[in-house]
């Protein structure tokens, strides 16, 4: 444990290092993966109201990216399972470093910077076990490898770090296999969770759902200004049952699970892409890109307002107090007082997920 302590220790101060800023290069709000016309990928740094800032070539399918929290640089991960994760300078528009999971590992699409943004945490598979690590990666050193933990689970896929650098993890609980491609191998056993851990590994919490729910798969995360989490849900069981895609979870007190009526829960398809708060921290929203609907709960779980939007995925803060939305069809979206208003078009087919620049 000291040895542990020792270490972020001294990560905490190599993060001090020189760097240009995310302000130095114009400020980015948002990352952003797309599909080019072309069939090329790319990740793309946006600004607040949406306009493209930067572009950086991807080798193929992007997920989601982990901004880091002062510097001008990102890890753009692959779609799970992932074989790239890639170091990218955004004031330079360079690939300066490729992250190979170790042998026997596969990325899960996700990570976050802990350690004052030296180390980097990402979500792994071990794939023979099938149970669930949490990478850790030295910035000062290189980005090298400098060792990992059990995420708490199997499936883990986003993680968040905290205000006190404890970690969200969301473990799916679906067991995967390279040699299967996407296939789920293990419904009928699966037990998804949502895990609090310290930077050191240590399980500071755990949160099971009801017996009954066991196949809500929890895979995305958003963190409140108030230190509320919501986690949106992908259901594996019965399409025709009526499951919650979205919950709301404080430390020490139970979920809140958000449910909508049948006919709008029906509508979503079982399947929440992605989840934020808007920027009042009143209202959560979840997104569907099978079922084409954005809905929005209040923070006591009540279903307030519907959108339809074809694709609609990806989806962060607006600063400006509301949401901001991507689509699979190139549109970028503001949603405030319940109203969608476009704020740009393209032709690029924006990936599952929004991130939000610190």
């Amino acid at each position: 444990m000291q040895n542990r302590r020792r270490f972020l220790t001294t990560a905490l101060a190599a993060a001090t290092l020189p760097g240009l800023t995310w302000a130095d290069i114009g400020a980015p709000a948002y990352l952003a993966a797309a599909r080019e016309p072309d069939g090329a990928f790319a990740l793309h740094g946006l600004s607040g109201r949406s306009k493209p800032l930067f572009r950086i070539p991807l080798p193929g399918r992007g997920h989601a990216a982990a901004a880091h929290p002062r510097i001008a640089e990102a890890v753009a991960f692959a779609r799970r399972p992932g074989a790239f994760a890639l170091v990218i300078d955004c004031a330079k528009g360079q690939i300066i470093h490729r992250l190979t999971a170790p042998a026997g590992h596969h990325f899960y699409g996700h990570g976050t910077y802990i350690a004052g943004g030296d180390i980097l945490c990402t979500t792994e598979n071990h794939i023979d076990s099938g149970t669930g690590r949490i990478g850790l990666w030295s910035r000062s050193r290189g980005y090298l490898r400098v060792g990992s933990f059990a995420s708490g689970g199997i499936g883990p896929h986003d993680i968040l770090r905290l205000d006190d650098d404890v970690l969200a993890v969301a473990n799916g609980g679906i067991r995967t296999h390279p040699a299967h491609g996407r296939d789920k191998l293990n419904l009928d056993t699966m037990r998804p969770n949502l895990s609090y851990l310290s930077a050191d590994g240590a399980l500071v919490e755990q949160l099971e759902l009801a017996p009954e729910l066991h196949h809500a798969s929890i895979r995305h995360l958003a963190s409140g200004p108030d230190g509320t989490l919501a986690f949106a849900m992908q259901w594996q069981g019965d399409p025709a049952e009526s499951a919650p895609l979205l919950g709301l979870h404080r430390r020490g007190e139970a979920a809140v699970l958000a449910q909508a009526d049948l006919a709008n829960a029906i509508a979503m398809q079982g399947y929440a892409g992605s989840v934020a708060f808007d920027g009042t921290g009143a209202f959560v929203a979840i997104t569907s890109p099978r079922g084409g609907r954005v809905q929005v709960f209040d923070r006591a779980g009540r279903l307030v307002s519907v959108q339809r939007r074809a694709d609609a995925c990806g989806i962060a803060t607006d600063r400006d107090g509301g949401f901001l939305m991507t689509d699979g069809l190139g549109g970028t979206w503001s949603l405030t007082d319940r109203q969608m208003h476009a704020t740009g078009k393209s032709n690029l087919a924006w990936d599952n997920h929004l991130v939000a620049v610190s």
